[in-house]
């Protein structure tokens, strides 16, 4: 690595490039656009949420890694169990690596930057020769994950946030239209619709696996400085990237909030970016588009798989990390011609499971200097959360019955609105609390 030659102020600045790059790939793209569309004239309720789940959470599981001085996430989910901690960032980053997050990262490239430029020619045999060339980049580059940030940071980065500006001020200057009425689900509770869109950019997932690629960095930057500075720069690192996250998601939901007075409703997030930047700038609408995707999805799918490839590297040391990288993005090259709705239909379930624990994980990580860090509190309040995780998982793939669904409408709050698992925890947090202050008391009585 080139190791922050410049002032630890500018290299700070990169590290947080850096990190929106990584966070910045293929649902940041297509989710606002699509949330735009459909929320209308609830626009501003629906993006409160959305930046809930979209921009708050990922720079609370960036710090919880920090905090929890680890590397990546099955540090953190140990504190539940050591078997917990396995399967549980064995199953996340399997969803964020070779099954869901890093084909969906070619797929949303091809849809969206590859396309439009083909003017209705057959693309079967396309994809696949562009998943391929798409992945073997992306192994190139992730091979040398020491170089990562100044790859991504100091070149890639620039580029596409100059490329994403130049739409945003035209998009600005002449909207294509006035906001019309939410259409389902944005027409009830837009907030919490935008809180639940969140979960599709998998960011809240990505920062527990990013996170320990902005630790390394800014402890490389740091030297031996206390591990509160190290948290104090992490914290200045992924404000700089969420802010710029925040900007964009916004500026992309506004655009395809105005989109539908000229371009209709549309089925997915890809055909609002492609036809917008075509309306705008026709022909070097759809290049500058693609040149967004392509840079957006590439910087994505390099940290996903660098750090997928560490992670394992880790679990398995005799296996080395360039042969994970090459199988990782095999695997997604073959995946990726899934095409984007097969992989976005079935991550949603997953998803469902996954996010309930990691954000009760990430919120417990900060709290835990509140109740002593103690064991009990992690067991109860995650032990609680995954059976209504998995319940949720299972409705969205397979669908309950009516009447067991008006029976939990009934009698689990929040449930009708995709939050069951909030209230278990809630219960599970109090249960653990109870039973360390019980475990305290008998310590003490017993000495």
């Amino acid at each position: 690595m080139k190791t922050f030659q410049h002032s630890p102020l500018t290299r700070l600045f990169t590290v947080g490039l850096m990190l929106f790059s990584l966070f910045f790939g293929a649902g940041n793209l297509i989710f606002p656009a699509q949330l735009g569309q459909e929320a209308g004239s609830s626009l501003w309720l629906a993006m409160s949420g959305f930046l809930l789940t979209g921009v708050g959470l990922p720079l609370l599981g960036v710090i919880a890694v920090a905090v929890a001085g680890e590397h990546n996430i099955r540090g953190v989910a140990e504190k539940v169990h050591p078997l917990f901690g396995l399967i549980f960032s064995l199953a996340l980053y399997l969803t964020l690596g070779p099954l869901f997050a890093t084909p969906r990262t070619a797929t949303v490239a091809f849809e969206i930057g590859i396309a439009p430029l083909l003017r209705g020619q057959s693309a079967a045999w396309i994809l696949p020769v562009f998943s391929l060339g798409f992945f073997a980049v992306s192994a190139y580059l992730a091979l040398s994950p020491g170089k990562l940030v100044d790859r991504v940071g100091c070149v890639l980065t620039p580029i596409l946030l100059f490329a994403i500006t130049l739409l945003a001020l035209f998009g600005i200057a002449k909207p294509m239209g006035a906001l019309q009425s939410p259409q389902e689900p944005f027409n009830n509770i837009p907030i919490i619709s935008g809180f639940l869109a969140g979960y599709s950019t998998m960011d809240a997932l990505a920062s527990l696996v990013f996170g320990g690629i902005v630790v390394q960095s800014i402890r490389g930057q740091s030297g031996h400085a206390s591990e509160s500075s190290v948290v104090k720069n992490i914290l200045i690192a992924g404000g700089i990237a969420v802010g710029l996250l925040a900007l964009v998601y916004l500026f992309i939901a506004y655009l395809g909030a105005g989109s539908v007075t000229q371009l209709g409703q549309l089925h997915n997030g890809a055909a609002v970016l492609a036809l917008s930047a075509h309306h705008y700038f026709g022909i070097a609408g759809n290049i500058l588009i693609a040149l967004i995707v392509l840079l957006a999805c590439l910087t994505t799918a390099i940290g996903l798989i660098s750090a997928c490839a560490a992670f394992f590297t880790s679990l398995l040391p005799r296996i080395s990390y360039s042969f994970f990288v090459v199988i990782f993005s095999v695997t997604g090259a073959i995946i990726a011609n899934c095409g984007l709705e097969a992989i976005v239909h079935y991550s949603i379930p997953l998803l469902m499971v996954l996010y309930p624990p990691t954000v009760a994980l990430i919120l417990l990580t900060l709290a835990a200097p509140l109740f002593g860090h103690a064991q009990a509190v992690f067991i109860a309040t995650i032990s609680a959360i995954i059976p209504f995780g998995l319940l949720d998982g299972w409705r969205a793939l397979f669908g309950l019955s009516a009447g067991f669904n008006q029976f939990l409408n009934h009698y689990l709050p929040f449930y009708g609105l995709g939050l069951g698992w909030i209230m278990p925890a809630i219960l599970g947090l109090f249960v653990g609390l109870l039973i360390e202050k019980m475990l305290v008391r008998k310590m003490v009585y017993s000495q």
